[in-house]
């Protein structure tokens, strides 16, 4: 991955967003993150296409449902931009968390999300 790929990508208030709380979660799925940024489907969806794109995220599908996390191989200096991003950005994300945080019946990593 190249620098201005990356940051082409995390130009995008949505995109950024996506990166941090998937990098803070771990993975999430599209509907975890639907709620967290009050956002469609199909533009939540776009967005981590995008991403997924430049090898930003990697996708795993369990049954229906497609959960994101980072790319298992992203090189170190991503990882960095990512974590300093995110301390720099974590009273911005406040109310992203607690949509997350308040979504009720959040999927398990192993039964079907969303029924």
């Amino acid at each position: 991955m190249r620098p201005t790929e990356l940051f082409k990508a995390l130009a995008d208030e949505t995109r950024v967003r996506i990166a941090l709380l998937v990098a803070r979660e771990s993975e999430l799925c599209v509907c975890e993150l639907t709620e967290a940024l009050e956002q469609s489907q199909p533009k939540i969806s776009r967005h981590l296409a995008q991403l997924r794109s430049i090898g930003l995220l990697q996708d795993r599908r369990q049954g229906q449902w497609v959960f994101y996390r980072l790319h298992p191989q992203l090189p170190d200096w991503v990882l960095d931009v990512l974590r300093l991003t995110g301390q720099a950005q974590a009273s911005n994300l406040t109310q992203d968390l607690q949509r997350l945080e308040l979504m009720g019946d959040r999927p398990s990593r192993t039964a079907a999300c969303c029924d």
